[in-house]
């Protein structure tokens, strides 16, 4: 096809290896060149050291490009894996590291006499052996606040820059810009609020969406965002009731080149200053998008948002989505569209979602769509990724109305999930390629409260399973007791957590389960909580903007 050979040119400009893999710090997302279509692509792996190879997710065939693409998830980072991938007759074996999460630093930008009230532009960059750091001096504090007199606060245009431990306010529009191309920039551990313009509905007339914390314009990449504090932008978006949402982000990427990693932040608001979406970007229906590929989302709380809470969408190669909790939001996880796949979207925790301020009837968890595009003359689906669905937890009441939004949806596969809902769990079936619905906890009667007697009480956010849960017996049920016989209608009694030890295995997911079998949802009994936000980021400090 035409248009797949005008991707790979600008994707792959030099002559790809057969098999290869692209890291992230926790996942190795692999590419297998095979010369015909496979009954399937297993992958074996070990960390170089280990005796015994273990089963990895299957890979899954594109025959757009003839080829086997997957992940490894939940990886240990800076380690090396011996990997082995067969496709029919056809093998691959290679080496692959995970990231290290040090950056080596070499030149160090100490903020102290920085003008604070303009715009700093980093224009010095560094290399991969010596990262350049701008960072508040020690035991002291760097506040910019430009007033909304200047665009950004900081404009990054320059590759292999650590932003660390800075407080920004009141950019006209973004706090940190990113230039277009840029690759290898680090944002950490700092605080962002007061950006953007005010905004409103597109049906307004306002064209002033996506003002976002962090905006990183077309084809930048290779960026971790990490145990930052986002929250409160100048304006707010507008909610279903004008029309479709318009308004400030937190995170923006625009046709990102890939290879990012967005982890362990916190992005909260209040409702009148609420984001249209927490992460996302742009272009949705496209073979790119944000964050486009070899990409990883987890460990961030998400909130108040009035359309999506994370919009994965675009070519979704190889992206991972886990372990984030979601609250007060329309979607969840939107994916309009995966046009090459496999995304998956496993272990996160969906809370509350809402239609606006007026009507507090919920959305969709997952939004799907796809589209037609034309590319060098050719008309293309942006639809045909495929999207692995495993351990999520839905929470009820006031969660996601659908489990999926009702446009079209093809190659989705769902395992052990919690999706309990008041109205529709699975789309309507629109033909090949199928869907593949299996083994989910699914309902909607009376699901509020029976679903919070699901888990156990906490004031924190956890949601390990109870024991035992409340549940209707309909009909006539006789009942004895001191020695009195009665009859009750649909009484009300209590059995065995129908999640707890029902869940399939999933290799490379949920090897490490306890007891019979692995749980369904988001927590396994017996293993440690979920981190969510930049406050339980594995070794977090407190930056100097909150000690100083």
């Amino acid at each position: 096809m035409f248009f797949l050979l005008a991707l790979l040119s600008v994707q792959h400009a030099q002559a790809e290896p057969k098999a290869w893999a692209e890291p992230t710090f926790e996942s190795l997302g692999l590419y297998f060149n095979v010369s015909s279509a496979p009954a399937n692509c297993r992958v074996q792996y070990k960390t170089v050291g280990e005796a015994e190879y273990r089963e990895g997710h299957h890979m899954v065939y594109d025959p757009r490009e003839k080829q086997c693409r997957g992940s490894l998830v939940l990886l240990k980072p800076d380690t090396a894996f011996d990997i082995r991938m067969s496709a029919g007759a056809e093998s691959a074996e290679l080496k692959a590291r995970t990231r290290s999460e040090s950056f080596p630093i070499g030149k160090t930008t100490l903020l102290n006499d920085a003008p604070a009230d303009r715009t700093l532009r980093i224009t010095e960059g560094g290399t991969a052996e010596a990262w350049h750091l701008v960072t508040p001096a020690p035991k002291t504090k760097w506040v910019s606040d430009v007033f909304n007199t200047t665009d950004y606060n900081i404009a990054i245009e320059a590759d292999y820059v650590i932003i660390r431990g800075v407080e920004l306010r009141n950019a006209a529009m973004h706090a940190i810009y990113i230039k277009e191309g840029v690759q290898n920039v680090v944002i950490e551990d700092s605080h962002i609020s007061g950006w953007g313009r005010i905004g409103g509905a597109r049906v307004w007339g306002v064209n002033t969406g996506s003002d976002s914390a962090v905006f990183a314009a077309r084809r930048a990449g290779r960026l971790v965002i990490q145990r930052n504090l986002i929250e409160n932008p100048r304006g707010g978006a507008n909610d279903w009731e004008s029309g479709h949402p318009s308004g400030p982000q937190a995170i923006t990427l625009i046709d990102s080149s890939g290879g990012n990693i967005i982890r362990y932040n916190t992005i909260q608001s209040s409702d009148d200053h609420g984001f249209n979406d927490g992460i996302g970007g742009g272009s949705n229906y496209s073979f790119e998008g944000s964050p486009n590929r070899d990409s990883d989302i987890y460990g961030n709380i998400v909130s108040h948002c009035w359309d999506d809470a994370i919009e994965s969408e675009g070519a979704n190669r190889n992206v991972r989505i886990w372990s984030n909790y979601i609250h007060h939001t329309f979607v969840h996880v939107a994916t309009a569209a995966t046009a090459m796949g496999p995304l998956y979207i496993f272990r996160n925790v969906f809370g509350e979602s809402r239609l606006s301020h007026m009507d507090p009837i919920g959305g969709m968890m997952i939004k799907t769509g796809m589209n037609m595009v034309t590319i060098n003359g050719e008309r293309v689906s942006t639809g045909l990724g495929y999207r692995f669905i495993y351990h999520n937890t839905a929470l009820q009441p006031k969660g996601g109305l659908d489990v999926f939004s009702s446009h079209e949806l093809h190659n989705a596969v769902t395992r052990n999930n919690i999706f309990y809902s008041r109205g529709r769990t699975y789309p309507q079936d629109r033909g090949a390629p199928a869907n593949d619905f299996k083994n989910d906890l699914t309902g909607g009667y009376l699901g509020g409260g029976f679903v919070q007697s699901m888990f156990l009480p906490t004031q924190r956010l956890e949601w390990f399973l109870a024991p035992t849960m409340k549940r209707i017996e309909w009909g006539r049920v006789e009942f004895s007791a001191n020695g009195q016989k009665t009859a009750i209608t649909d009484p009300m009694i209590y059995g065995k957590n129908p999640a707890i030890d029902k869940g399939v295995r999933i290799p490379g997911f949920n090897d490490e389960f306890t007891g019979a079998a692995p749980d369904i949802g988001a927590y396994e009994t017996g293993h440690a909580p979920l981190r969510f936000g930049r406050d339980m980021a594995p070794g977090f400090h407190r930056a100097p903007w909150e000690l100083y």
